[in-house]
């Protein structure tokens, strides 16, 4: 009896110290814990419920997606009443960009409540952003949409969305280069290799041509993230001329 106790207790505290860390970040009181543990549990857990469903924070970070999607839409809409459709989802995607989402996730600290089996110094930069999805997907189910629209407010439109700046904003320099490409009619080329090298985390270079001349080089731990580099570094080789063209 006395060591059920013990558990009993010991749940309590963790549910305890959860809610009063939930709290703190949403800025309200949560009606159901559950919705916010399932935003917080990664899928090495293995965890089903009694259906057989599998419990992790994937379906809520798609749920979170669409209502981030949703009120950043609603809110450009009724600021930017001159955009027309094509400038309305540039904007929003500068805005829920994946290396913006994972700001926020590491602004609020949200990897220290995962519960997982992979040690959290294994996880890719984009656990934050997918974590930030999935707590506004547990916050709709939980709350509904009106404290879901207020959290985003809070939390992403009132501190990071300054219109003018956003529209300067580059969230792809190897779309931007691409494009310019094209218009161009300039011939270009990423040649990705291997390149681990004495590092223990696997890693790739890249050399990207351009006119069949190496304009720049980048290394990175995976290809997407060497050829972002790479643009970047290639966008300022070229800079004055993709301003006047773009």
């Amino acid at each position: 009896m006395k060591n059920i106790r013990n558990i009993l207790n010991s749940r309590s505290k963790k549910d305890g110290n959860f809610f009063v860390s939930i709290n703190k970040i949403l800025g309200f009181k949560p009606k159901s814990l559950n919705f916010y543990k399932t935003a917080f549990t990664h899928r090495s857990m293995n965890i089903r419920d009694k259906e057989g469903h599998i419990i992790n924070y994937e379906r809520l970070e798609f749920l979170g997606d669409a209502m981030l999607g949703a009120v950043i839409a609603s809110h450009l809409y009724i600021e930017v009443p001159s955009g027309d459709e094509g400038y309305l989802t540039k904007m929003r995607s500068k805005i829920v960009s994946r290396e913006h989402l994972n700001e926020l996730g590491k602004d609020l600290n949200l990897i220290s409540l995962v519960k997982s089996k992979i040690p959290k110094g294994q996880f890719g930069d984009n656990i934050h952003g997918n974590l930030f999805e999935a707590l506004v997907g547990a916050i709709f189910l939980d709350k509904g949409y009106k404290y879901c629209e207020k959290f985003i407010y809070k939390k992403v439109i009132i501190p990071y969305v300054d219109i003018e700046k956003l529209e300067g904003k580059v969230i792809s320099y190897k779309s931007l280069l691409i494009e310019w490409c094209q218009k161009e009619k300039k011939t270009f080329n990423y040649d990705v290799y291997e390149d681990t090298g004495n590092d223990d985390v696997r890693h790739f270079s890249v050399k990207l041509s351009i006119e069949e001349k190496v304009v720049s080089k980048a290394r990175a731990t995976s290809k997407k993230k060497a050829e972002e580099k790479a643009s970047k570094r290639a966008f300022f080789v070229f800079q004055s001329q993709i301003s006047r063209e773009i």
